[in-house]
């Protein structure tokens, strides 16, 4: 009967530990290769820098008036693409087209967290404008327009080819959001 006890109480010893604690569920990690810029001439009239893993842009599309045209910048790995509009514009017409693209972003605030606006200004090669940011389920997370107030007017949007959900798409909006800024900054009107 000793021994059975002094088994048992050796037993009880060895078995008190910590309690099993359930492990967190794990996140997918994305990692995105480091930007590699290069420049990208067009028979538009500016030129810009993007990034290496887009594709090229695709087919220059115009619309029936002539004045508009548009061309893509896609992302295959990322299922993303950055949608750009160029005008030729006068003085005259530039707050009707600052204003239109103001209302199209302002068009996701019913599904938008928050909508952050940040000014742009490069005064050596006349770029000016705006790059919104927007939180939430939104259509577009990112959107810009510049122009160098006299002759051209360029707009873009990032959109995804899935059901925005916002925390999903995240880590891949604010990495194609760096390459906008870039092309932004990059971006030289032809003159």
């Amino acid at each position: 009967m000793k021994k059975l006890l002094l088994l048992f109480t050796i037993v009880l010893c060895i078995s008190c530990g910590s309690d099993p604690v359930p492990k967190p569920k794990a996140f997918l990690r994305l990692d995105y290769p480091k930007p590699q810029y290069e420049e990208v001439k067009t028979n538009l009239p500016f030129t810009f820098e993007k990034n290496s893993i887009a594709n090229g842009i695709g087919k220059i599309k115009t619309s029936t008036n002539q004045k508009t045209l548009g061309l893509e910048i896609t992302y295959p790995s990322i299922k993303g693409t950055i949608y750009l509009t160029y005008k030729k514009i006068d003085s005259s017409s530039l707050q009707s087209h600052i204003v239109d693209a103001q209302n199209i972003t302002q068009s996701h605030a019913v599904k938008a967290n928050a909508i952050t606006a940040q000014p742009f200004a490069n005064f050596e090669h006349q770029v000016y404008g705006m790059l919104y940011e927007v939180d939430g389920n939104a259509a577009s997370q990112s959107q810009f327009y510049v122009t160098d107030s006299i002759n051209h007017f360029l707009t873009g949007a990032l959109y995804f080819y899935i059901k925005p959900n916002y925390d999903s798409i995240l880590p891949a909006a604010n990495y194609i959001k760096k390459d906008i800024q870039h092309i932004m900054e990059t971006l030289k009107w032809n003159q």
